[in-house]
């Protein structure tokens, strides 16, 4: 049974960078539990030693719709419990 918490909002680009910081620190800290938040809940992860990284950045431009840019980045895992 899969589980998912999704959250979509908008934010200035210093709490982006806020957020980002926060997450690298819990995967930083080296215990065994990340705790990442999802809008106003926080989901508790178990990631091993080594994770899959994966980072996807689209540069579009279109007449009709203008140009966007996006970056995906998707860390991925089997926990060891």
């Amino acid at each position: 049974m899969a589980q998912r918490t999704t959250a979509d909002e908008t934010m200035p680009r210093q709490e982006i960078g806020a957020y980002l910081t926060k997450l690298a620190e819990e995967f930083e800290q080296g215990s065994e539990d990340v705790a990442v938040s999802v809008g106003n809940k926080t989901v508790t992860l178990h990631p091993p030693e080594d994770v899959s990284v994966s980072i996807d950045v689209v540069e579009q431009s279109s007449m009709i719709r203008g140009q966007r840019e996006t970056v995906d980045i998707q860390l991925s895992w089997k926990p060891e419990r």
